[in-house]
């Protein structure tokens, strides 16, 4: 899961701002592109002034100037830079895996690959032999070593929805150890079609939209700070150990944690004011407004700004503050109570319902309205811009269209693409891997799944329909609702397969379908960012296609092993019928069930109040769409609620990522505002720390489980609700 529309994530940095004073502020001028929200992400415009001229901090929206003093890059696409960047998405799709589980959410690895990248193949550039490994390393290879390790960090979604759906529907085999050869062939089924996606979407969301994408700016301001200018190497130097520190900052708080969780990471404020005699506050407790010190979300909110992350917070508020007991309240859902010990302790997150229909949870009931609101909101987004995404896809397939008839393209609905024809993929590189990765998935999905080709092929047209809500929303807020996307592509196709099967094919077929939109969604807006990236940088879009292919078969393999080794420390991951505290909930894993369920009963379990509901959200999400665009003037975009953040929010079942995103937002909001070259210089770093070290922390978490020495056998449960371990 990930998602929201709002501000940009604002001014990067520039070589020279340690040396440099803030001299004013100006507001940016319009650009061409013909979507307003540019203007209003596009924010202030920072210049700075050192000895010699004042300069401005860089634009999200245009590719960078080229340094005068730069050396020219001969190679971009090397080994050196390939390998060390599949070696660190690696780290982050074991990452992945691991915060997947836990919350329901992954990151991308392009901060991560960026600096640590630099920080490898900087010295080995200067140390080794020019045909051992060295040789210049510059800004357009350093983007080739991010691009390898953002796909070699992907599809770790698979591994935290759809199958572990599968194996608690009994769907599977005995293990995901017994079924590691089937969980490969699948993965590679879902493992190229988000690339090949990205290729034709880089118009319509890069050059004509000029969406943010928050983490791949990022990571363009970090490589250029890393390699430009007179003091880029004092600079990368210092970038980097500001990441160093963050990352050893965030996997140790995250290791140690475990052992004293109610104290170390989640403050448990009501349970310990219900403690101290206030009985009321309990409730508090049981809709889980829990402060949690999470470093990864701190970080993702340092980067995504505060429109995204207070309107995260928002739809949390009202989904879990406000709608959510007003259902209990006036009996339109039930919670169950936690232990008669505690009167008003409940617990208000089941997905497991005798009667859904009539008896709901809170958070049964939310997942609808939160699921049309992400669809509605973001196809709203696209509709907006219907002509130019047309007119992108004819100007992608020109060649192809030229073989068979001519189209009219008016003059001003051309975008210019200002990479070389030469460092351009051509069509048929992207239509052939579509094709071929069709092929594969059609073979594999009968033979070992008993799906029909037309049911495969269906799912792979609605991976690519869906692929545009993923970019939409990773664009504008650094989220990927793909866990939504993958559920909307659920109920679609069990709306085709309806009565064809029996009950406990269809539900496999409905999960594997919905994984094959997930994945393809999924990838397709981390490889966007990478093309944000490049384009920013001036680097070749060829390139960045061809690394991501080799990082994407080492995502194939550490995905699956790593969801193999959490499922052998901690069954209750695949296995409902473990008992206790499960320091996995995976929260994706409970709606992809219900929905798996729910299309395949002879009538559909939604909640009539429920239904009626969604259907009001998904004309609201529209709502405000066309009056963004149609009414309110670009300098109060900010100030627009994001559909999409909100949606995810009634989805999440957890007020503590909103929170903690809330609160990283607004640090660097005030980081920005009154240290602004210290926020240049550190904020993406750190962020970048933060993220990787709490997921590798979980990683060594998973080994100390295995080994049982965590916290569940030697942990304290001080300040955790009915002293029971809470890591």
């Amino acid at each position: 899961m990930s998602g929201t529309v709002g501000g940009a994530i604002g001014a990067g940095s520039t070589t020279t701002l340690t040396d440099a004073t803030i001299r004013n502020i100006i507001k940016g001028e319009k650009t061409s592109s013909h979507d307003p929200s540019v203007n209003v992400e596009k924010g202030e415009v920072t210049t700075v002034e050192d000895e010699d001229q004042t300069i401005p901090i860089l634009y999200h929206d245009e590719q960078f100037p080229i340094d005068p003093d730069e050396e020219l890059e001969t190679q971009q696409f090397t080994v050196r830079a390939v390998l060390v960047g599949c070696l660190l998405g690696g780290v982050i799709a074991a990452s992945n895996v691991y915060l997947g589980l836990k919350t329901g959410w992954t990151f991308g690895a392009s901060l991560f690959g960026s600096i640590f990248g630099y920080a490898i193949l900087k010295p080995l550039s200067k140390a080794l032999p020019k045909h051992f490994g060295g040789g210049y390393f510059g800004p357009k290879e350093n983007v080739c070593c991010q691009s390898a390790a953002t796909a070699a960090g992907s599809l770790g979604l698979l591994f935290t929805s759809g199958f572990p759906a599968a194996y608690q529907l009994g769907l599977l085999g005995a293990s995901p150890q017994a079924d590691f050869g089937r969980l490969i062939t699948f993965t590679f089924c879902c493992a190229f079609y988000g690339m090949a996606f990205a290729i034709p979407l880089r118009k319509f969301y890069i050059l004509k939209q000029k969406l943010v994408f928050p983490s791949a700016v990022a990571a363009a301001h970090t490589i250029r700070s890393l390699h430009v200018g007179k003091n880029a190497e004092a600079n990368a130097k210092k970038k980097t150990n500001a990441l160093i520190i963050a990352f050893c900052a965030a996997i140790t708080l995250r290791c140690v944690s475990e052992y004293a969780p109610g104290i170390l990471w989640d403050w448990h404020w009501s349970w310990t004011l219900y403690s101290l005699g206030w009985k009321w506050i309990i409730a508090v407790e049981s809709w889980n407004w829990v402060w949690e010190w999470t470093p990864a979300f701190i970080g993702v909110g340092m980067l995504t700004g505060l429109n995204a992350s207070w309107s995260f917070l928002g739809g949390s508020a009202l989904a879990w503050g406000i709608i959510g007991p007003a259902l209990v309240t006036t009996g339109k859902a039930f919670g169950e109570a936690v232990s008669a010990q505690y009167p008003g302790y409940m617990n208000y997150n089941s997905m497991i319902l005798a009667d859904p229909v009539n008896a709901p949870s809170p958070r049964y009931w939310l997942v609808w309205p939160g699921t049309m609101l992400l669809l509605c909101g973001s196809f709203a987004e696209v509709g907006a811009n219907y002509r130019t995404l047309w007119y992108s896809l004819v100007q992608i397939l020109q060649p192809l269209f030229r073989r068979f008839r001519s189209i009219e393209v008016d003059e001003k609905d051309l975008i210019y693409d200002p990479a070389p024809a030469h460092e351009q993929v051509p069509w048929w590189q992207w239509t052939g891997l579509i094709i071929i990765s069709a092929f594969f998935s059609c073979l594999v999905l009968a033979l070992q799944y008993g799906q029909s080709v037309g049911v495969t092929i269906l799912s792979i047209v609605f991976a690519f329909i869906f692929s545009f809500i993923g970019c939409e929303s990773s664009g504008r807020t650094n989220i990927t609702p793909v866990t939504s996307i993958g559920n909307a592509s659920q109920l679609v196709i069990g709306g085709v397969t309806r009565g064809k099967y029996p009950t406990k094919d269809a539900q496999m077929l409905n999960l594997a379908g919905g994984m094959l939109a997930l994945g393809a969604s999924e990838q397709s807006a981390d490889m966007l960012g990478d093309l944000k990236t490049t384009h920013l940088l001036r680097a070749s879009p060829r390139v960045q296609f061809y690394a991501q292919l080799c990082g994407a078969v080492v995502s194939i393999f550490m995905s699956v092993g790593m969801y193999v080794l959490f499922s052998a420390a901690y069954p209750c991951i695949n296995n409902l019928s473990v008992t206790g505290i499960c320091s996995f909930p995976a929260p994706d894993v409970g709606a992809w069930r219900a929905i798996a369920v729910a299309v395949t009963s002879p009538t559909l379990p939604i909640p009539p109040s429920s239904g009626y509901t969604s259907i009001a959200f998904g004309v609201l999400a529209i709502l405000v769409t066309v009056v963004k665009y149609r009414f309110v003037p670009v300098d109060k975009h900010v100030w627009v609620p994001n559909m999409n953040a909100i949606g995810i929010a009634f989805i999440l079942n957890t007020t503590t990522y909103p929170t903690a995103m809330a609160f990283g937002s607004t640090i660097a909001y005030l980081w920005r505002r009154n240290y602004p070259m210290a926020f240049g210089m550190y904020c993406y770093a750190v962020a970048a720390g933060f993220i990787a070290g709490e997921g590798l922390g979980g990683i060594v978490g998973a080994v100390l489980q295995v080994a049982k020495v965590s916290g569940n056998y030697y942990g304290t449960a001080v300040g955790c609700p009915a002293m029971e371990y809470c890591g």
